[in-house]
């Protein structure tokens, strides 16, 4: 039904330039995908951290206090009392969080969907202090002749989700919160039905569940409401922390097929389907109980987060179905399938 590429993973780290020097980067995964001009293209999370330095904690940051935002590092001598080392990811000094990585989003460019050329450069990066702590996991939906990228901000106030534009993949024009805090996985529908536009979120859940895949809609993609909870894990061991949405949904002639993720026992990411009713996308026609693709592979299962595969991005082409996805927080990788082959796999 499904076939892991075999010359996975098709972006890894070593394959992306740092933004500046001194930097060096840790991943390139979660990738958006999208076609563009006859190619394909991956908007990558590149996760990058400091060269380290001898008697010297570093971290990477970004500037906003003069012109443009520009990555910098910050850096304190390791014996300073005022530092304290949260955790893998992250310092405070003097009651200041700073991540010990940093995210943006990098465009990696395509002829044939397996073969990837990544550009030197950052494509959307942190601007202001709403994005202080990074920018991730991008996904792309098509609307007529505009690419809308939505995307996880990072600051100091949580995490929420951001929305920009762009025709060209040259320019983006970016159009401000669309969720607040603390909501991501937002999976926008490549059209509009019954004269609204519609999206999946998945806020976070701190009080009585699990989190869920949410429904909304808009007359404009800026203003959202009418929400909804559509799907909340099932009790297994694929599902047993958490699920969340993916790569926008597809149409089909059954429904809207959708690319989800579960978090289950021990941590473990898996992918899984669920189809919508084409004309109530809020309804569940049905959901798969199993994931259709689980870490087996070595660069699934070790890496900077080891047993995770988690999809942002499909594209069709040539008759089938490209699933691009993270591998182990650390690479991304592509699987294919054909849509005929999902839908009769419920």
């Amino acid at each position: 039904m499904i076939r892991k590429y075999e010359g996975n993973p098709v972006v890894k780290p070593a394959d992306v330039k740092p933004s500046i020097g001194g930097y060096h980067v840790k991943g390139a995964l979660n990738p958006g995908a999208t076609e563009c001009n006859g190619e394909i293209l991956l908007l990558l999370r590149v996760a990058e951290n400091c060269e380290p330095k001898k008697g010297f904690v570093r971290v990477p940051t970004y500037r906003f206090d003069a012109g443009p935002a520009r990555p910098d590092i910050m850096e304190w001598k390791a014996d300073d009392p005022s530092i304290q080392l949260k955790d893998t990811r992250g310092v405070v000094f003097r009651g200041q969080d700073y991540l010990s990585t940093m995210s943006h989003i990098r465009l990696a460019r395509s002829r044939d969907g397996f073969h990837f050329t990544v550009d030197e450069h950052p494509f959307i990066y942190p601007a202001d202090e709403t994005e202080k702590y990074g920018c991730e996991d991008a996904r792309v939906t098509k609307i007529g002749d505009r690419y809308y990228i939505n995307y996880t901000a990072v600051s100091q106030d949580s995490w929420a989700t951001k929305l920009a534009v762009t025709k060209d993949f040259r320019t983006i024009e970016r159009l401000g919160f669309i969720f607040h805090p603390e909501n991501k996985d937002v999976a926008i529908f490549p059209e509009k039905v019954g004269g609204l536009y519609h999206a999946l979120h998945r806020p976070n859940n701190s009080g009585f569940g699990r989190a869920s895949i949410w429904y909304a809609e808009s007359p404009d993609l800026l203003h959202w409401g009418n929400h909804r909870c559509i799907v909340r894990p099932l009790n297994t061991k694929w599902e047993a922390m958490k699920i969340g949405g993916g790569a926008p949904p597809i149409k089909t002639k059954d429904g809207w097929l959708v690319i989800a993720h579960g978090k289950g026992e021990g941590s473990l990411y898996s992918i899984f389907l669920v189809l919508l009713d084409l004309e109530q996308p809020w309804k569940v026609i049905k959901r798969a109980e199993r994931p259709i693709l689980t870490p087996t592979e070595k660069y699934e299962t070790q890496g900077f987060f080891a047993n995770v595969v988690f999809s942002n991005g499909v594209v069709e082409k040539d008759g089938e179905l490209l699933i691009y996805y993270g591998a182990a927080d650390e690479s991304s990788c592509v699987a294919v399938t054909r849509v005929a082959d999902l839908l009769n796999s419920f």
